[in-house]
């Protein structure tokens, strides 16, 4: 007689499974894909924010390393909860572009240590907020949430472009040898996701990642230098920078949490409808929310910039349907490894961007098309339509020429001009909350 089959046993068809079992060493791939997404966004926010504040190398090469660390224990508390830390789901975490325009106005007027006081209060703000968010999420509808997704989708698109040309501020921004690469890196992801057959079809972005490497190693592109004098183990210091607690800063730092919680609320809304095909649960909510904010208040006792969820992730879990959380815990594992071990961590630093905006392009492109069918979840009523439309028309229009906002204030500026996942998040609530519900009667 055959012999049942265990449930609980580890098995690689436990990838499609939020809480399945699968074996340690086949889920390592896919963890590292999640890892390689997100490496080079999750420490350039530092490189900019350092570089304006004026820290040293030395400075700025440490923070990397604690960035690495934060973000591998915030997804670890995403995945699995601490108390009411956390949605169990599978959220990757890292350091924010959403704050680097701010930080970059802080940090040189009243210093990086104003910007770590900001971040101890912002964080904490968030986190509470996240609690209690039962409370007001209800003035978050679908459709507010599906205009910020898409919105989210649209901005990263730069963002992904400027990879592919090499890196903003590059000395060979838009060469043909960065055109070689992000292109032979997307051909590739294609090719592999077309002809891989079964889970191997799921690691179409490392694939294009290796390969990409690997041509970028033989053009010269991979700077190998931050190799050679590397230590062999760091851990990051507790307070190495005293905070200080400027009104303004707070005050800017903190709006800008706000805007970072509407993107969480989106990345999670995204996530949970179009991998799991449900909407998020209040409990989700608050507990993405409530991790987003006090993790990274500890990140701030730590000298390091606020982390948040990346929505390049998201559009990856949903390319791939790899939704397993302890495929992905792997993942933060390797991100806590990369921040003890520098040398590990100095490695994934080489890889160059074009290589990576050949997958991302891809991948933010998803998102962009999962915010979509989310407002089309939502039903194409005169007034769903209303709110999409001139959201996205103010948010994406407005800020493609920011020199509209310079009647307004710097701290007005700084968080709007550029921002349009801040306007659109803005003139949806505003839209949802005037325009009757019963428009159509």
């Amino acid at each position: 007689m055959a012999k049942a089959k265990n449930p609980s046993a580890a098995s690689m068809e436990n990838i499609y499974s939020l809480n399945g079992r699968v074996p340690l060493l086949k889920s390592i791939p896919f963890g590292l894909q999640h890892v390689l997404a997100m490496f080079v966004a999750n420490i350039a926010p530092i490189m900019i924010v350092t570089g304006a504040g004026g820290l040293s190398v030395q400075e700025t090469a440490s923070l990397i390393q604690t960035a690495m660390i934060m973000a591998g224990i915030g997804t670890l508390v995403q995945l699995f909860t601490v108390w009411k830390l956390g949605a169990k789901l599978p959220i990757v975490m890292g350091i924010s572009f959403t704050f680097v325009s701010v930080f970059c106005y802080v940090g040189p007027r009243w210093g990086y240590e104003a910007v770590i006081g900001a971040v101890l209060i912002g964080g904490v703000i968030e986190g509470l907020l996240g609690l209690f968010a039962k409370y007001w999420r209800r003035i978050i509808s679908p459709i507010v949430s599906a205009c910020v997704v898409t919105a989210i989708g649209f901005s990263l698109l730069s963002v992904g472009a400027n990879s592919f040309a090499g890196g903003v501020g590059a000395a060979d921004f838009g060469s043909a040898q960065n055109w070689i690469l992000g292109t032979v890196t997307l051909v590739c992801c294609i090719l592999f996701n077309i002809f891989a057959k079964g889970h191997l079809k799921q690691l179409s972005v490392l694939f294009g990642l290796v390969v990409g490497y690997i041509v970028a190693l033989f053009m010269g592109k991979v700077d190998l230098s931050a190799l050679e004098e590397v230590a062999v183990v760091s851990l990051p210091r507790i307070m190495p920078y005293k905070p200080v607690f400027n009104l303004s800063a707070i005050v800017s730092v903190t709006m800008i949490f706000l805007v970072s919680a509407t993107e969480t609320i989106g990345d999670t809304s995204a996530m949970t409808n179009t991998v799991l095909g449900r909407e998020a649960t209040d409990r989700e909510i608050s507990g993405s929310l409530t991790c987003d904010g006090l993790i990274s208040s500890l990140s701030a006792c730590f000298g390091c910039m606020p982390i948040t969820s990346f929505s390049q992730n998201v559009g990856l879990l949903a390319m791939t349907k790899v939704i397993n959380r302890y495929t992905i815990a792997t993942g933060a594992g390797i991100l806590i490894l990369a921040g003890i071990f520098p040398a590990f961590g100095a490695v994934l630093a080489t890889l160059p961007e074009a290589v990576l905006g050949g997958c991302t392009i891809m991948m933010f492109g998803n998102i962009v098309i999962s915010g979509l069918q989310m407002i089309g979840s939502c039903g194409f009523s005169q007034r769903n339509i209303t709110i999409a439309a001139l959201s996205l028309s103010i948010g994406l229009g407005f800020t493609q020429v920011p020199e509209m906002f310079n009647i307004f204030p710097d701290i007005i500026r700084t968080i709007f001009a550029e921002n349009c996942v801040a306007v659109v998040f803005l003139a949806a609530i505003i839209m949802n909350l005037i325009m009757p519900k019963d428009r159509e009667a």
